[in-house]
This record gives structure tokens, C-alpha cells and sequence, in this order.
């Protein structure tokens, strides 16, 4: 009986220990538009993966494997420095009007994420769709106690950042033709 409690003991000391111990949660960002413009249309500008011109902060996009599984892109940001991104291709449904790709490889200061993977899916018909971009991911900062700009409210906040506009000016462009 003595030896039940001490095991007992032993394990509610550790427990608040190993709750502590627990890195970061994966965070989740959703961001959906309305375009006034035909799905086919929305879906033709987002599925050509090795074409990111679409994303008001990318400069250039140089593109292998063009939108097919497996394909891969580089995508040199604007501003100083001409940071990159790489990204690829794991998964598109050209009838579901959806493609999912991972960023492979990013600087945190540039973006501030680990692990992230990311949905777009465009519905609608022939007069309006909507957009919706997804992503799952972990802060910049795997390890506890991370600086402020790669915490878990830093790296929401750039990706709702980057969704939000890239989405008000796919909207703007889509729009306006």
C-alpha cells in the first residue's frame, strides 16, 4: 500500500512538470474573400503554382514542375534584401478548385512560422466566387520562452496580414478586368 502512494506522489509531482515542459500549440489562420468574378476564372489565376505574381509582395516567382504534385517554387519577396521563400506543391484538385502546398524553407524573420502548410479553395459560378486560404503552422519560434516577434501573436498576426491583403488585391485585380 505504501508503495501505491509513493507511486502515486511521485507521479503528481511530475505531471504539472511535463504540462509545463509542452512546446508550442499549432496555430490555425482562415481567411475567405468574395470576388464578383466566375470561380473558373478566380481558380485559373490561383492554380498556376509556379506563377505566385498574384501575391502582392512577391517580386518574382521561379517555378519547376509547373502545378503538378511535387512541383516547387522560389519566391523572392520584395524589399531589402530580396528574401525567398520556398514552397512546394503536395496536393491540387483542378475539379475540387483546390491546391495545398508547405513552405520548405523560410527565414523567421521574414516570415515568422515553422511547418507550415497552407489550403486555397475557390467555389462559386459563373458570376462570384469565394476564396477561402487556410494554413496550419507553428510560431517562428519552436523552443519556449520565444522573443515577441516570433511568438504565437507574431506569427498569426503575418499570416492573417499577408492573406488579408493578398486577398483584397486578387479581388481588386479580378475585378477590375
Amino acid at each position: 500500500m505504501l508503495k501505491r502512494l509513493s507511486a502515486v506522489a511521485a507521479v503528481l509531482v511530475l505531471l504539472p512538470g511535463a504540462a509545463l515542459a509542452h512546446g508550442p500549440s499549432r496555430l490555425k489562420v482562415t481567411e475567405t474573400i468574395e470576388i464578383a468574378a466566375p470561380a473558373d476564372k478566380v481558380w485559373a489565376r490561383l492554380a498556376k503554382f509556379d506563377d505566385a505574381s498574384w501575391i502582392p509582395a512577391v517580386a518574382k516567382t521561379i517555378g519547376t514542375g509547373g502545378s503538378a504534385v511535387g512541383a516547387t517554387r522560389v519566391l523572392t519577396l520584395k524589399g531589402e534584401g530580396a528574401p525567398t521563400v520556398e514552397e512546394e506543391l503536395t496536393k491540387i484538385d483542378a475539379e475540387a478548385k483546390t491546391l495545398t502546398y508547405k513552405i520548405t524553407k523560410v527565414d523567421p524573420k521574414v516570415l515568422p512560422v515553422n511547418n507550415y502548410s497552407s489550403t486555397i479553395k475557390v467555389s462559386g459560378d459563373a458570376s462570384k466566387s469565394t476564396v477561402e486560404w487556410k494554413a496550419g503552422f507553428y510560431r517562428g519560434y519552436p523552443n519556449n520562452d520565444p522573443p515577441p516577434e516570433l511568438n504565437d501573436e507574431a506569427s498569426e498576426a503575418a499570416v492573417k496580414g499577408l492573406y488579408t491583403a493578398t486577398l483584397a488585391e486578387l479581388k481588386k485585380s479580378l475585378e477590375a478586368k
